[in-house]
């Protein structure tokens, strides 16, 4: 089994042009000594995410941007899978809310296609953080958050299908929730989780 290799104090690019993704990747990370500084600000551009999988994506963003700065890198691919559509829109859940991030839209899309499916509403959020290094090593761990769909969608303090996805024990839907308290609970912080136990120095 391959060892952890430990990220050092210092800058640690981004890989999203998504400034309200790099302020919470920061403040996750404030605490570790690490610098994060967004792919965007430096002007690096975004591959084609052309992978079949969370991971693979994590994986090419991170690498991409590792290569083209010469830093370490961090990236996430993340979304929701439904079951009672095979997994989508999994990998291409922001494409469903198209050019103009219409998530209404999409959350809408998840809602008819699922009137003509199983009738089962399980479904789970999926996070995928690649760590890249400029010599091409990387790290990448998943986390998973699962629940169910409701609808109609119900509150406007989180972003993406938050509205519509209420996790497993509670009756609130993430759209809901404090983003504080969601941000401990969430797939993401799961994976979060596993990546400041292998690669942050205490």
């Amino acid at each position: 089994m391959t060892e952890h290799r430990t990220l050092e104090p210092g800058p640690l690019v981004i890989a999203s042009h998504n400034p309200g993704k790099v302020r919470e990747i920061a403040e996750l990370l404030g605490p570790y000594g690490v610098e994060p500084v967004s792919a965007g600000d430096l002007g690096l551009p975004e591959p084609e995410e052309t992978e079949d999988s969370f991971r693979g994506n994590a994986e090419l963003k991170a690498r991409a941007a590792a290569l083209a700065s010469g830093k370490p890198a961090l990236a996430d691919d993340s979304g929701l899978c439904v079951d009672a559509l095979g997994g989508a829109p999994g990998i291409y859940s922001a494409r469903w809310a198209g050019p103009d991030k219409d998530f209404g839209a999409a959350m809408q899309k998840v809602h008819d296609e699922m009137q003509q499916g199983s009738g089962t509403d399980a479904a789970h959020f999926t996070c995928a953080l690649s760590l890249a290094w400029p010599d091409n090593h990387i790290e990448t761990f998943e986390g998973y958050v699962h629940g169910r769909i409701v609808w109609p969608p119900r509150g406007d303090r989180g972003f993406g299908y938050d509205p519509i996805f209420q996790r497993s024990g509670d009756d609130r839907t993430f759209g809901e929730i404090d983003p504080a308290k969601k941000h401990e609970i969430s797939h993401r912080a799961a994976a979060f989780g596993q990546l400041v136990r292998a690669c942050l120095a205490r």
